[in-house]
């Protein structure tokens, strides 16, 4: 019997663990990952090119200039509401002192929690004409009919503003008090000593240096905005996210829903652009400790109790007054609202959660660390290339996921019908395209968590380990991941609620008979069933409670180690 010589088989090893082959191999690797995630926004933009049908041509001449006005006019609204909540509450909690501020500091984070959608049909029960509000206005003032008063319509684009600004502000307001508590204490100060009041000390100082910080988290409001489903569908706005479902599930007409998400996507994009310009030139760079104490102005008598009902509003609006209405529907209905469905129901949920979850951590964790072994602007570009889906709304990515299997579908069916004696459709509307759809829209929720907390490993651990035999995949399991367990728990939990949340790319691909939490709460407050979506709805507010507050917590602890 042959054998290989010792001198070779040694050579060969150290050709296999050399670690220029193991970053071709991540390589290889981090680009398939980013085709991936590409492929579903590429199929869209492609769309662009195709001859236009004539169902578009209709939709173009008719319902397209309402989905653009709509859709700016829902930007513009939702862009005043976040910025006054978040910027104003982030500062008085930041640099006022008052009843109740420490508190405020992180319970102005909890409606993040709730999605608008939920706060759509809670305000409406509240709100409508045989609701309690207007049922004790007429009690009061002997009113007898709708016509002897005014009472606003919630059910309109106001109300579809409100509802949106009262649960994105978080955005703002993270990234704004974040900024105000990095500001160089000097610079605060030398803007008092230059005899500023607070006012002004606000407009003239700390509002300009937090101006990219402020941008940043009006993007992500904004995105959160186009992406909305349930809310402007219930409230009755025509946007490009009920044009996309209406125009496909409606109408029928695939080519026509990729062509106004393409449309749509041109929203996103010019969003990124202006948010990307307006900080082209903005440079600042703080000349003390992040979170070094900060002399607080003092408020007391009229001006605390102004101070204390900005920062409680939107708590009480955004999270208190729905989260209690549906717990007291839950409760006086518990017969209906806790049926032999909700079991199955929330199983469901808590199994794409679970599933899109994990996988969404093991692929940040294989990009993430291909680019710190090799970080060549390939990587990047695979890496970036990959987070980019966060930007793109749920039915964008839905569309691009169904074309192409449909396509895949039809080619191959005859040989799966004939060969295997298996059905034509095996993706299409099933969990697979679902969880699919779930990672494009929420890697880069993952890869964010995961990528701060590697980039905290020092690059002398990878030596230490690779001088004691350790392989490029051995160092990643045993000294790399358990160093980073909380950053990967952060985003274990932050792509888990986002998932319990998501309803515009799971009303798209539901697959047959598998309904959702969200779903479920959808299909109930259209057919104006509120009582039983009560059950439905306050377990996602549950659950998206358990991030925020850890979240909370987190940047309470960061900040007392900062000013110990």
């Amino acid at each position: 019997m042959n054998t290989v010589p010792k001198s070779v088989s040694k050579l060969s090893r150290q050709i296999l663990s050399h670690p220029s082959l193991h970053w071709n191999i991540w390589t290889i690797g981090v680009m398939g990952v980013a085709v991936l995630i590409a492929t579903p926004i590429l199929v869209v933009l492609s769309s662009i090119f195709t001859n236009q049908s004539e169902t578009w041509e209709h939709l173009a001449t008719t319902v397209l200039p309402t989905y653009v006005i709509n859709s700016l006019l829902l930007m513009l609204g939702v862009s005043v509401g976040v910025l006054v909540i978040g910027v104003g509450t982030a500062w008085l909690v930041t640099m006022c002192d008052f009843v109740g501020s420490r508190v405020f500091e992180w319970a102005l984070l909890l409606p993040l929690a709730a999605p608008a959608y939920l706060l759509a049909y809670t305000y409406t029960d509240v709100l409508d004409y045989f609701g309690p509000v207007q049922t004790f206005l007429r009690g009061v003032f002997g009113w007898e009919s709708a016509t002897d008063y005014w009472f606003p319509n919630v059910r309109s684009l106001w109300g579809a503003i409100a509802m949106m600004s009262f649960v994105l502000y978080p955005y703002v307001y993270l990234l704004s008090r974040v900024t105000f508590l990095e500001q160089s204490v000097c610079t605060q100060e030398a803007s008092r000593s230059l005899g500023c009041n607070p006012w002004q000390s606000f407009v003239k100082v700390a509002l300009p240096l937090a101006r990219p910080a402020i941008t940043a988290g009006l993007a992500l409001a904004l995105m959160e905005t186009l992406n909305d489903f349930g809310t402007v569908q219930y409230f009755g706005v025509p946007t490009f996210t009920t044009g996309i479902y209406r125009t496909w599930f409606g109408n029928g007409e695939r080519l026509a829903a990729t062509q106004l998400a393409a449309v749509l996507m041109m929203f996103i994009l010019s969003l990124i652009l202006l948010e990307r310009w307006s900080r082209r030139q903005a440079r600042y760079y703080q000349t003390s400790s992040p979170f070094q104490r900060l002399s607080t102005y003092k408020l007391e008598g009229v001006r605390g109790l102004l101070a204390w009902l900005s920062c409680c509003l939107p708590i009480v609006l955004g999270l208190l007054i729905p989260g209690a209405l549906l717990v007291q529907m839950t409760l006086q209905n518990m017969a209906e609202t806790l049926d032999q469905q909700f079991l199955p129901l929330a199983l469901n949920s808590l199994l794409l959660a679970t599933l899109t979850a994990g996988l969404a951590v093991i692929l940040s964790l294989f990009l993430v660390y291909g680019l710190r072994l090799s970080g060549t602007p390939v990587m990047r570009f695979g890496v970036r290339i990959a987070a980019m889906g966060y930007a793109i709304p749920g039915s964008v990515i839905a569309v691009g996921i169904l074309i192409p299997l449909a396509q895949v579908e039809g080619a191959i069916a005859p040989l799966l019908q004939n060969w295997f004696n298996l059905p034509g459709s095996l993706l299409q509307g099933t969990i697979t395209a679902l969880i699919f759809a779930y990672l494009v829209r929420f890697l880069a929720v993952s890869l964010g968590s995961v990528e701060s907390g590697l980039a905290k490993i020092k690059p002398s651990f990878d030596d230490a380990a690779h001088s004691l035999g350790h392989s490029a995949r051995s160092t990643l399991a045993k000294v790399h991941a358990p160093m980073m367990g909380g950053s990967l728990l952060t985003a274990l939990m932050l792509v888990f609620v986002d998932v319990m949340k998501e309803l515009p790319a799971t009303i798209v691909i539901q697959p047959p008979n598998f309904d959702t939490l969200a779903v479920r709460v959808y299909r109930y407050a259209s057919d104006e069933r509120l009582v039983e979506a009560a059950a439905p709805a306050l377990a996602i507010v549950l659950v998206g409670l358990l991030p925020v507050i850890f979240l909370s917590w987190q940047i309470a602890q960061s900040r007392l180690r900062s000013t110990d």
